[in-house]
């Protein structure tokens, strides 16, 4: 599948001043590369070096060594900007503008025609479900309402890659559902999302693959179930009671069964054994209902990880 971005060793150093030697590391070796057509979730805390990335993809920043390329073009290449939208964190829009206004003063920026901007604006606000508020201005908005504005503003010159900061922050939860809708729709159109989010519930649901980054420097990548999956732990779950007879025979054939609030939870290496645990409740008239692989939270994993870092 072709590649939407790529950065390839990727440092930045901040000088701290004219006559300073040393200076303020905010990316260390990064390299990852993003799949066209992929909503992809860029995580870690505060000061990680995630804003100094998308900078630099941006050609905002230049690196201080590593290479980035954006859908086939080596950075720094500003003309690249008229295939991406960008939604930063925090924007401010001015507040005399009314949220009609602001798309098309931004989509005259963008390059699109007045003609286009006839149709495209009416479209984004319907999109964003901004059209009933088109003609209120910006300074009467609610945070959530320039977050819909923010992310209409970033989709007007219709790009193939999307750069979204915080969009669901000071979102209810209802809209934060409607924005999750249209960044899927916006995948099976084959747009590309980058996507850095603190909501890590959010960005689980909506996410094919995901980055966590800490102190400019990558700890982990992968999809969403490489994040979330225990491992070899099952939970079985059952209706009633589980006899206490089920754990001694378990223990016999050497098998890890413990008690769940579900029902069972097994500790399998194989799915002969897992097999042979099934077997022993049914032996036992126990009923089955559910079997799925124990799961953790994305955010559960993202803390863990962090914490294993700071303690190495």
């Amino acid at each position: 599948m072709a590649t939407a971005l790529a950065v390839s060793h990727l440092t930045k150093v901040y000088r701290r001043g004219l006559f300073h030697k040393n200076g303020v590391t905010a990316l260390q070796g990064l390299s990852l590369s993003v799949e066209k057509g992929q909503i992809y979730g860029f995580l870690g805390p505060n000061g990680a070096g995630k804003t100094t990335l998308i900078k630099i993809l941006l050609s905002l920043v230049q690196p201080t060594s590593g290479e980035a390329t954006i859908l086939e073009h080596r950075l720094p290449h500003t003309r690249i900007r008229e295939k991406i939208g960008y939604l930063p964190e925090n924007h401010r829009f001015p507040g005399y503008l009314t949220g009609e206004q602001v798309l098309k003063f931004f989509g005259r920026l963008s390059g699109a025609t007045p003609e286009s901007l006839k149709v495209q604006v009416p479209h984004l606000l319907g999109l964003v479900g901004m059209e009933q508020w088109r003609r209120m201005k910006i300074k009467r908005y609610s945070k959530g309402m320039l977050q819909r504005i923010g992310l209409a503003q970033a989709l007007i010159n219709d790009p193939e890659l999307i750069f979204l900061d915080e969009p669901t922050d000071g979102v209810d939860p209802i809209g934060r559902k409607e924005i999750r809708d249209i960044l899927k729709a916006l995948k099976i159109q084959g747009k590309t999302i980058f996507l850095n989010s603190h909501l890590l519930s959010e960005v689980e649901l909506v996410c094919d693959r995901v980055a966590i980054v800490d102190q400019g420097a990558l700890l982990k990548e992968g999809t969403i179930a490489d994040f979330t999956s225990s491992g070899t732990t099952y939970i079985i779950g059952v209706e009633g009671t589980v006899p206490g007879q089920i754990y001694v025979d378990a223990e016999a054939l050497v098998l890890s069964v413990t008690p769940h609030t579900a029902g069972v939870a097994v500790n399998a290496s194989s799915s002969a054994d897992l097999n042979r645990v099934i077997d022993l409740l049914r032996r036992h008239n126990v009923p089955i209902t559910s079997l799925q692989r124990d799961r953790s939270t994305l955010e559960e994993s993202f803390l863990a990880l962090l914490k294993r870092e700071v303690t190495q």
